[in-house]
């Protein structure tokens, strides 16, 4: 399949036309003016989620163009293939199967036909993994003597699984507290450490390869504490999500779940990766936040492209980024429990979509993925809304509120009121702006922003929220021509570093630029915690 670059369709043209002659002047005030049913023409439901998109830059004319454009770049067979298991991670030569982490075992007519006894194969791996690790998920949950759990991780090993957590937390066994550590820097770990006891804790280390620096420095010094505080039996405490047994059992580990190299890190929230979520919201609870993801899935996978929500936002997102040229895109979470929310999105679509090259290795003549960046509201009003109302730059802004307050709601009254009325006020002020003739209280106004609904924080909403945004990021990366499944950029800074943490260590600079050099010898001018 080789299909056209979005740049040299005919649709790309067609829209570069309408934005030169009526986009870039496009009045959201105006467009409301003139139709009364706007908000039901670009609002819909999907799985889950309740998405108000009238708040956009956006007219019938427009939306036709993009979906036209999805057409022209075989959008829809490019999404064929990843369900039919085909290699589309072709610069790893890998199927991208995260989807199948969360299809139900009894359901083979969900599995798409070209490869469907290669994919029902991977399927029955997928569900003896998943039965042994919600079986050991539930023992933890019943060992009294536990009352701490701490995973050890970085990147997709731990911001997926902290998001999930936090967010629900109104779910999560009370007895037990949940500890996340990503950071080489030792405070982390130290911090943690301090206020645990070794006979109560479980360690879970988090790493496919079981060789991930940061991971395995942290592991190191968990074990080590572990020991010198009188910490017995490492195979009780311990576990590994990894698909090296062999280094594990080394480390003393015997409890081993692993996954599969069609999982990338940033969609492995769903997989062995997953097992603090599981710990925290029990087998039942973690299944469903997989169905809530399979949702979503077939809702991709068979509705309409016009009312196909991940392709109207991915569409969106390429509107927005290669016509509008906005930059960035902030994330609003409406929602103290969704805090981490925005760190995670910012993995998973930079991380897929920040390349400069098409599947070929071309360089791109024009931008793929915007910054992500956020807090959550009412926070981010009073650190960053000023200049998303009264800045130079235009960032367009995702809301995302919970309709109920929670499943066990506080005794606080008027709080849930007042959160959603300021979220409903901040993207109501972002459009409507406000005139002031000396200048300094006018709010230009016209400012887009997506609105999404849920009607409950539950497993099954997020499960269905994450993979909405999983998917429109496959949208805007198949539209761009890209490759958004590996992660190369990742990697150079790794194999520096090994080079340079020696020479730290012996101040050699030899062959080094001379800022780095200069670096190198200024801190060895201080000492060094080993």
């Amino acid at each position: 399949m080789n299909p056209l670059r979005c740049d040299q369709t005919p649709a790309w043209a067609a829209l570069q036309a309408l934005f030169e002659a009526f986009g870039r002047n496009f009045d959201l005030r105006k467009a409301f003016a003139e139709d009364s049913r706007r908000f039901e023409s670009f609002s819909q439901d999907a799985p889950h989620v309740f998405a108000d998109l009238s708040k956009n830059l956006v007219d019938d004319a427009t939306q036709a163009l993009l979906l036209e454009l999805a057409r022209q770049c075989t959008l829809e067979q490019h999404r064929d293939a990843m369900f039919a298991g085909d290699k589309i991670n072709s610069t790893e030569q890998r199927a991208v199967l995260h989807w199948l982490l969360r299809n139900p075992a009894l359901a083979p007519a969900d599995i798409s036909q070209p490869a469907a006894i290669n994919v029902a194969n991977e399927l029955a791996a997928v569900h003896i993994t998943l039965n042994a690790m919600l079986a050991y998920a539930q023992a933890v949950r019943a060992d009294d003597a536990i009352t701490d759990v701490v995973n050890i991780g970085i990147g997709g090993s731990d911001l997926g699984p902290q998001m999930a957590v936090l967010a629900l937390d109104e779910f999560v066994l009370p007895c037990k507290r949940f500890h996340f550590v990503s950071n080489v820097d030792g405070h982390e770990l130290a911090g943690v450490l301090k206020g645990l006891k070794p006979q109560s804790t479980l360690f879970l280390i988090a790493s496919k390869t079981f060789t991930t620096t940061e991971t395995m420095t942290n592991a190191h010094s968990a074990r080590r504490w572990f020991e010198a505080q009188g910490g017995q039996d490492i195979a009780r405490h311990f576990a590994a999500l990894t698909t090296n047994v062999a280094a594990a059992n080394a480390f003393g580990i015997t409890t081993t779940f692993g996954f599969w190299d069609w999982v990338g890190g940033r969609y492995s929230l769903w997989s062995a990766i997953g097992l603090s979520i599981a710990v925290a919201i029990g087998a039942a609870g973690f299944r469903e936040f997989l169905a809530g993801a399979h949702a979503m899935d077939q809702h991709f996978r068979t509705a309409e492209l016009a009312q196909n929500l991940p392709v109207r936002l991915g569409l969106l997102d390429v509107w927005y980024r290669n016509f509008h040229g906005f930059g960035s895109r902030s994330i609003a979470p409406y929602s103290n429990a969704l805090r981490r929310l925005p760190a995670y999105l910012q993995q998973l679509e930079m991380e897929s979509n920040g390349k400069r090259v098409d599947m070929s290795g071309k360089a791109l003549p024009f931008e793929t993925a915007p910054v992500l960046w956020g807090e959550p509201g009412t926070n981010g009003q009073h650190a960053y809304f000023q200049m998303l109302h009264q800045g130079t730059s235009v960032v367009p802004v995702e809301f995302v509120a919970v309709k109920r307050a929670a499943h066990s709601p506080h005794e606080l009254p008027g709080h849930h009121g007042k959160l959603l009325a300021n979220a409903l006020a901040q993207a109501q002020a972002l459009m409507r702006g406000k005139e002031d003739a000396a200048g300094h209280k006018d709010f230009p106004g016209n400012r887009p922003s997506t609105f999404l609904l849920l009607e409950q924080l539950t497993p099954a909403s997020l499960g269905a929220l994450i993979a909405l945004q999983e998917h429109r990021v496959f949208v805007s990366g198949a539209i761009w021509g890209i490759n958004s499944f590996d992660q190369w950029g990742v990697e150079l800074g790794k194999v520096l570093a090994r080079d340079i943490e020696p020479r730290l260590a012996s101040g050699n600079t030899d062959g080094l630029d001379a800022s780095t050099a200069g670096l190198l010898a200024r801190l060895r001018q201080r000492d060094l915690d080993a």
